[in-house]
């Protein structure tokens, strides 16, 4: 099985998100897409993050009834701190008749160099490659530009949604319905998350 992973921590999980995985799964050749929940990422250690029930409840809560998309929290049972390329070491070893891509985003591309053992995933793990704002400049910034093992997927869905602007959203009591799933929005109201 071809299996596109989408790394996040999803706090919380949005319709960007999903459109991403969408898209990917539809063009990319894929015949999954895990929205694999994430530890806090190493690059960004002074960030609070929700409980990893509740974001994994979420991812799961956001793909229900969405063929194709797989919410996985196999990462947040890895040793810490949690790295991409261990956790893609690890897939491959407790599935080997999977083919795993990693789907990231240009901004990332850019700062792959940085990552631990790129060289090791790009060995391994075709990259696809979503567009974020500033696409030009991060593919100038990359080191693996026109690595036969990345693919810019060009015509993904560039939508200015994240998670910080919907947490700051709750935040000041405004309504996030139209950036989230309808069973996100009931979830986050109901464990009162982000509230002040």
């Amino acid at each position: 099985m071809r299996i596109g992973c989408f790394f996040g921590t999803f706090d919380p999980p949005h319709n960007g998100h999903l459109a991403i995985a969408t898209h990917m799964l539809r063009t990319a050749g894929l015949d999954q897409v895990w929205l694999v929940v994430t530890p806090l990422n190493p690059f960004k250690q002074g960030q609070r993050l929700s409980p990893d029930a509740h974001r994994l409840a979420m991812v799961r809560l956001a793909v229900q009834g969405r063929q194709g998309l797989v919410a996985s929290g196999l990462e947040l049972s890895l040793p810490k701190p949690s790295y991409t390329a261990d956790s893609l070491r690890f897939m491959r070893k407790r599935w080997p008749g999977h083919r795993f891509s990693l789907i990231i985003g240009s901004d990332n591309l850019a700062a792959l160099h940085r990552w631990k053992d790129p060289d090791d995933i790009l060995e391994h793990h075709p990259v696809l490659v979503y567009p974020r704002e500033g696409v030009k400049e991060h593919l100038a910034a990359t080191i693996y530009h026109g690595h036969p093992g990345i693919r810019l997927v060009a015509d993904a869905p560039m939508l200015p949604i994240s998670s910080t602007h919907i947490r700051e959203q709750v935040r000041a009591w405004q309504p996030v319905d139209h950036l989230l799933p309808p069973a996100v929005v009931s979830y986050i109201r109901e464990h009162r998350l982000y509230e002040p």
